[in-house]
């Protein structure tokens, strides 16, 4: 299973780029996505029989983020993912 190919695919339609580890600051906006951990989420015989990955999502943007974050909400929510917390925070490379 190719989690990031399936976040990637989801947040397509939002036509802000997509990129993993680093960001772009050639764009004006732009989202991040990280994988942070991966952990067995279901074992049996001792064996890892499903495995639940971890991601961060991070929004770039000089403008409004609120669009863009409600958007990346939304579809990653309508492609089965679930979100465990957000914040809010300022980035003074990205002005």
């Amino acid at each position: 299973m190719n989690v990031k190919k399936m976040i990637i695919d989801a947040l397509r339609p939002i036509n802000v780029p997509v990129t993993t580890l680093t960001g772009n600051n050639n764009n004006s906006e732009y989202i991040i996505i990280n994988e942070y951990n991966q952990s067995s989420s279901l074992n049996a015989d001792d064996k890892e029989m499903s495995t639940r990955y971890f991601y961060q999502v991070d929004v770039f943007t000089s403008g409004d983020f609120t669009t863009i974050v409600a958007e990346v909400e939304s579809r990653l929510k309508e492609a089965g993912f679930k979100r465990m917390f957000s914040s809010e925070s300022y980035d003074n490379e990205a002005q």
